[in-house]
């Protein structure tokens, strides 16, 4: 079963944590959150979700991809984390899955991880002067190699799907996506 780690911090964008959480979790993918210190972790809106672990207690479990969500401040706090940066390091050498939305992309560029890729994020957080190694698109997902990022709350669904397929196949997203009743 492939697992995921999801690293929240307070003031994330609860719509793209709680997506993400529970399409993996419908698809049967572990998931592993993880708050940056003890404790609840309040998001961008008030939503305050109690997360599995601490990135502490993570540091030396073996995922399969690592998950970023976006919102403000929580990318922030995230990218002010040097455990954060580790790991994203530690998972792009290893040749794993890196995956961030909104404003997270953000977090992926400074750690190198978008060196020469295509990547997209919330309109204006990857500035092509800050970051003229990245290739900036507008498409709502964008998976480059090892790397997935899309653009924000409204993306959310699409980059959860989308990070279902790539850890256990189309057949699973499908069956998760058809019980979503979704139009498409």
């Amino acid at each position: 079963m492939p697992r995921v780690l999801i690293p929240l911090a307070a003031g994330f964008e609860e719509l793209e944590a709680v997506t993400v959480i529970d399409l993996l979790r419908r698809a049967e993918i572990e998931v592993i959150t993880a708050g940056l210190e003890p404790g609840a972790v309040t998001g961008s809106r008030g939503t305050v979700l109690i997360p599995d672990s601490t990135l502490d207690a993570e540091q030396g479990g073996h995922f399969d991809m690592i998950v970023l969500p976006g919102g403000m401040p929580g990318a922030k706090h995230l990218d002010a984390d040097p455990r954060v940066h580790h790991l994203l390091r530690l998972h792009q050498a290893e040749g794993r899955f890196a995956a961030a939305i909104c404003a997270a992309p953000k977090i992926l560029a400074k750690a190198g991880l978008l060196d020469g890729r295509s990547a997209t994020g919330y309109p204006g957080i990857l500035d092509a002067t800050e970051f003229p190694q990245v290739r900036l698109l507008d498409d709502p997902v964008v998976v480059d190699g090892k790397v997935v990022t899309s653009r924000g709350p409204g993306t959310a669904m699409d980059f959860a799907l989308s990070l279902i397929e790539l850890l256990a196949g189309a057949e699973r997203r499908n069956r998760v996506e058809v019980a979503l009743v979704r139009s498409v």
